[in-house]
């Protein structure tokens, strides 16, 4: 199975991609940044897409441990960039977040690119021999209070949702590395106390817990957008109204083409196709799980779950929310939503998939010796 696993995730990746370019024409148009111009959102994904797939192949044929080797240089790049953030008018303030910088041929979220500096710090870290996973200092609290840096500047930015994803990436990789159990809860249980006692604490975000456990009181505010994809997914029903037939997306449905993308999947296309575009997130999330699994070192092992974790879990939150089954947050439909940073930093996982799925420990046939087989022990 886990042969053709690479193949299944790629033309997964590619539906997506396809998938996102056809209801970005669809609904960019009604944008209010466009002007009216249904190409340009279309255009600037399109240039997008070029760089995130040329840098996809690039990442193919390079050795995976070579990203990992040189963390630094992007843990020191991405926590610079977080502080430009708060530097105008460099920086972008929008709707409250600081979240944006401005670099002259366009705006880039420099969260993106922390949480792939984070992903090879971690994977760095626990992929060397003398570390002792049981210990509460090497196997938790030195390697988290290094990425709190890069969390603590995404969570100055107001945005909770990419410091909780970095997180959560976190805790899949400290499982497989081998971290002890008791740790883990620990943190899972501090994490989801931070989350709940910030949002009840930032108005914005506390309108947003409120909105989220009585939507139809306050549909007309900070409920509006996940009463809008309800009206979205209802009004498509099962096969949906039509391709370019939505009306959501008539300034009904705030950033229609952005975080709440998957909503107008669901009323042009219908329950087929969001059922479809889930399952291509259940593809991508276990065909790069076979094959992290038969990578040939615990580097490759790490990297494959940190890059599938940071990929589904994305996916999962933006579902979530626009469907009303998590609090309102943030979160691009990775491959679907217009955005050219986390474009290109997925089309990156995935070239660091590929290339871990190419330096893979080769197949042995069921018939061979069971002593010639690899043999790892598992650390847990």
């Amino acid at each position: 199975m886990h042969r053709n696993a690479i193949y299944v995730l790629t033309i997964s990746v590619a539906g997506l991609i396809a998938l996102g370019l056809v209801m970005l024409f669809s609904t960019s148009a009604f944008a209010q940044e466009s002007h009216s111009n249904m190409y340009l959102f279309v255009k600037r994904q399109g240039m997008w897409l070029i760089v995130g797939l040329v840098l996809a192949v690039v990442v193919c044929f390079v050795d995976y441990h070579f990203w990992v080797k040189y963390w630094w240089v992007f843990f020191g790049a991405a926590a610079f960039l977080l502080v430009l953030c708060f530097i105008p008018p460099i920086g972008q303030r929008i709707n409250g977040s600081s979240r944006w910088i401005s670099l002259g041929f366009g705006v880039v979220q420099p969260s993106e690119l922390a949480k792939v500096a984070s992903i090879f710090f971690l994977v760095w870290w626990f992929s060397r021999k003398n570390i002792n996973f049981t210990s509460f200092k090497t196997g938790l609290a030195y390697p988290l209070g290094i990425l709190s840096v890069l969390m603590g500047l995404i969570a100055l930015e107001v945005d909770i949702g990419n410091a909780a994803l970095i997180g959560g990436t976190a805790v899949a990789i400290l499982f497989i590395a081998g971290a002890a159990l008791r740790w883990l809860g620990l943190l899972i249980c501090g994490g989801l106390g931070t989350i709940f006692l910030v949002g009840m604490n930032v108005s914005e975000r506390q309108g947003r817990i409120l909105a989220f456990m009585n939507p139809e009181k306050y549909k007309l505010g900070e409920g509006l957008q996940q009463w809008q994809a309800l009206i979205a997914f209802g009004s498509g029903g099962v096969e949906g109204l039509g391709l370019g037939e939505g009306r959501q997306k008539m300034l009904y449905l705030p950033y229609a083409h952005t975080d709440f993308i998957f909503p107008m999947i669901g009323e042009e296309l219908g329950l087929y196709a969001t059922l479809l575009t889930v399952l291509a997130y259940l593809l991508i999330c276990l065909c790069g799980s076979l094959v992290a699994s038969n990578a040939k070192d615990d580097t490759g092992r790490l990297l494959g779950i940190g890059a599938v974790t940071l990929i589904t879990l994305q996916a999962c939150v933006n579902i979530g929310v626009t469907t009303s089954l998590l609090p309102n947050k943030g979160m691009p439909l990775p491959f679907i939503s217009y955005g050219g940073s986390n474009l290109v930093v997925c089309l990156f996982l995935i070239g660091l998939l590929v290339n871990i799925h190419r330096q893979g420990r080769p197949l042995i046939s069921h018939f061979a010796p069971a002593l010639t087989r690899p043999h790892f022990e598992p650390r847990i």
